[in-house]
């Protein structure tokens, strides 16, 4: 039999036809190509496994639950199933199935319940990559001073502790206990491992072991931190406020608010793996996507929303600026855009304050201007630069004033504001880029008194800001006190009012009273109600005006573009979903560049969309993932995760012989990188876009748990069977897997203590994930060289070039 030939033996399926006789260089490149496509389809099949998991452990039941200080119950929605123990069986599972399916077949179908490999130094292999390389890239790619820590440490350490000791469970069971054979109970050990590491995982969970919370009442912890309450968009107050403030500014269409506020919805449900998995396979394979899709504009508006916050009174504001093209992360301007100082005072100091984006350093020029005031004559002229440090909101800057002895009237004079760099997009300047300063011959604290007698505010802008002025004198700091009077408009049902209190700091000269007005959802009358200042610090006095009438009007157009913006946003959310609720619109999304969604496909969607096809409509033949709990879906997806996981299987077998390399080697390179590259994007995601690093790194150790105890408890439970039944021995080959296996869990032991160094060390950010850059990037890369290390030991070990 000629080498050629003897590429096709040992593999299930292939070769469909005797290409044996064809150019040696052809056939590699034929298999190669066919071994990448078919990692294709193994990750858009892993999609609809996803999918069908995801709606499975989303399942959610209705509680009640006592109000704190009250008899009155809320009826909330809570998860059915424990995350930990969803993270651990089916989350594991649908990371790991095409390793562990590989490993059964390997044993039960191609081998005839003999060892092989193929299989366990797949598993090896991609156990390595997940926990070497995923973790170092989700440490390099956390953004710039920013951290994660994983909250759920307990768990974390359980997990992280069986990882280790499921491999070096292994080496003892392949080179110790019963050398290069393995025996019944053994396997059957192997296989328990994986209910007891989901037992000890709960409880660690749960806490129960700490004495902090009984078991009684773990239910109610578990509600009070777990709870999923699934609302409508109108029945969370903080969503309401979101839309009402994207519907009120004219720049935007209805279509483009309703994308805003899905996107915003979405961004606040919870997230698990799954839901990371799904969306990096779907992102890199031209399918419906589960982020809407924004022009620039949009996305601009949605990042600024989403980085600084947002209020009536500054959203509006920031979303004018992103729709002018824009990135506004920090944001400088004046404290006050009035200020005075005595002339014998002979300095003024003028407050700048940054909001949005404090993270970075920020630079920004000043400047004085000439008013009425003459720099040289009156004042020092002055420009400079001013530097925030990160973290810094306020800053101070400092104007020399020239005290003469002529008299003079009051004068002004102005100073402003602006970007240092204007190709810098770190930094924005606000409204107040200028304030007027001016020098006075007294040293009165001043006269307050409201700008205008009356006031008219739509019930839709949300907040009523009334303007309190202080004139004659600017002298010291000075409290000033008001109350609201109803008239027509009750207090706590048509505005939030009351009494409060202005500070005046020395110099400053105008404040806002800021009221909220409560925008219900009926019909009303124009209502009123009056603001009155009613005193001042001693030596100050009220002016003329001291009262306001305030008149909040009905605006019932913006309600009826409120509702149509509510609707719109309803259509969004569905068309967010994992899956399809339907056969047919499962076919037309899986035919559809982008699911559909023509308007927002990028070149490479389309390049990606033509290369996966074919397996888009074959896969689309499996059940919505909606029907019967998700649970018919799981069945019929993971059969054909099945199938195309024999194909593999054979394509490695064949394109490793043709190359020259052995199974050991193929099976730690190609096919561990294959079947793991979509959890390396998942996590990526998880890791940039959640708030903790559990959803990315915590769970890679419960995934390489479970690949030793189901991918080899599995199959060696029904091998030893099979050879006890027959009076003969399961005999498994030792040899370069053992090393394998010792090098992987030094490895390991090392990367755990690296992050637990990072998460307990300041220089190293305290925490898993980012950090300063320079840590974070060594990190990574130690991470990634130790992997380089594993992959080149396990090599040099199969061809037996080193020996130990």
């Amino acid at each position: 039999m000629s080498a050629a030939d003897k590429c096709n033996t040992g593999t299930l399926l292939l070769p469909f036809l005797d290409e044996s006789g064809w150019i040696h260089e052809l056939r590699i490149v034929i298999y190669l190509i066919a071994l990448l496509w078919c990692f294709m389809g193994v990750a858009i099949i892993a999609d609809v496994f996803m999918c069908s998991i995801e709606t499975i452990t989303s399942k959610t039941k209705q509680v009640k639950v006592a109000r704190q200080d009250s008899d009155e119950m809320d009826v909330v929605e809570v998860r059915v199933w424990n995350d930990t123990v969803a993270n651990l069986t089916l989350m594991a599972l649908g990371s790991s199935a095409p390793e562990i399916l590989l490993a059964i077949f390997e044993i039960v179908l191609i081998n005839g319940f003999n060892s092989g490999e193929l299989g366990p130094s797949t598993i090896v292999g991609s156990a390595a990559f997940n926990l070497l390389v995923i973790t170092g890239v989700c440490i390099m790619t956390v953004p710039m001073h920013e951290q994660r820590k994983i909250k759920a440490i307990k768990v974390f350490a359980v997990t992280a502790t069986f990882s280790i000791l499921a491999y070096v469970w292994l080496y003892i069971a392949l080179s110790v206990s019963s050398k290069n054979e393995i025996e019944l109970w053994e396997a059957i050990f192997t296989f328990l491992l994986f209910p007891i590491l989901v037992v000890i995982a709960y409880i660690a969970d749960k806490d129960y072991c700490s004495g902090k919370v009984s078991p009684q009442d773990a239910g109610v912890l578990e509600l009070a931190e777990g709870t999923k309450a699934l609302k409508t968009p109108t029945e969370d107050p903080e969503v309401e406020s979101f839309i009402k403030e994207v519907s009120r500014n004219p720049d935007l269409s209805e279509d483009d608010a309703a994308m805003l506020v899905a996107a915003h919805i979405k961004s606040k449900q919870p997230k698990n793996y799954g839901y990371y998995r799904v969306g990096a396979i779907r992102n890199i394979g031209g399918s419906h996507k589960l982020r809407p899709k924004m022009d620039s504009k949009l996305r601009v508006i949605y990042e600024e929303l989403s980085e600084v916050g947002f209020s009536s009174s500054g959203a509006s504001v920031i979303m004018s600026h992103a729709l002018a093209g824009r990135i506004q992360p920090a944001r400088v301007e004046f404290a006050a855009p009035k200020c005075a100082v005595l002339e014998s005072d002979k300095i003024v100091r003028i407050g700048v304050k940054r909001t949005g984006n404090t993270k970075l350093a920020t630079s920004v020029n000043y400047e004085t201007i000439n008013g009425t005031a003459l720099a040289g004559s009156d004042y020092e002229a002055k420009k400079d630069v001013l530097v925030f440090k990160p973290g810094e909101t306020l800053k101070h800057v400092d104007i020399t004033i020239i005290d003469d002895d002529e008299w003079e009237e009051n004068e002004v004079f102005f100073v402003k504001v602006s970007r240092f760099d204007y190709k810098d997009d770190t930094v924005e300047i606000g409204e107040q880029s200028i304030t007027e300063v001016t020098i006075i011959n007294d040293d009165e604290p001043g006269t307050f008194s409201l700008e205008n007698p009356s006031y008219v505010i739509k019930e839709s802008i949300g907040k009523a800001f009334i303007k309190v002025e202080r004139t004659n004198g600017t002298d010291g700091k000075v409290e000033v006190t008001w109350k609201t009077t109803d008239k027509t408009a009750v207090n706590g049902k048509d505005y939030h009012g009351g009494t409060g209190a202005l500070i005046f700091e020395h110099g400053e000269q105008v404040k806002h009273i800021v009221i909220d007005i409560i925008d219900d959802k009926d019909f009303e009358k124009d209502e009123t109600f009056t603001v009155e200042l009613t005193g001042t610090s001693d030596g100050a006095s009220l002016g003329h005006i001291k009262s306001a009438a305030v008149t909040i009007v009905n605006d019932d157009e913006y309600r009826r573009l409120f509702d149509r913006v509510v609707a719109l946003t309803h259509l969004n959310l569905r068309r967010l979903d994992l899956g399809s609720e339907t056969w047919g619109a499962q076919f037309r999304e899986a035919m559809s560049v982008n699911g559909g969604d023509i308007e927002n496909a990028t070149t490479l969607d389309y390049v990606m969309h033509f290369l996966t096809f074919a397996w888009k409509v074959i896969f689309a033949i499996c059940p919505p993932c909606t029907w019967l709990g998700g649970w018919l879906s799981f069945g019929v997806a993971l059969g054909m995760i099945g199938l195309i996981t024999v194909i593999v299987g054979d394509l490695a077998t064949i394109f490793g012989c043709l190359v020259g390399l052995k199974n050991e080697v193929t099976a730690v390179t190609f096919v561990a990188l294959g079947t793991s590259l979509p959890d390396l994007f998942a996590s990526k995601n998880a890791a940039v876009n959640e708030k903790y690093a559990d959803a990315a790194v915590g769970n890679v150790t419960g995934s390489n748990s479970v690949n030793v105890f189901l991918g080899l408890g599995t199959p060696w439970v029904i091998a030893c069977i099979y050879h006890t039944v027959k009076g003969t021995k399961f005999i498994v080959d030792a040899g370069s897997l053992s090393i394998s296996v010792v090098t992987y869990s030094i490895c390991a032991v090392l990367c755990v203590s690296l992050l637990m160094v990072r998460r307990y060390t300041k220089a190293m950010g305290r925490a898993e994930l980012g950090g300063p850059s320079t840590t974070k990037y060594a990190s990574g890369f130690f991470l990634v060289v130790l992997w380089l290390v594993y992959v080149l030991i396990s090599s040099l070990v199969a061809y037996e070039k080193v020996t130990f």
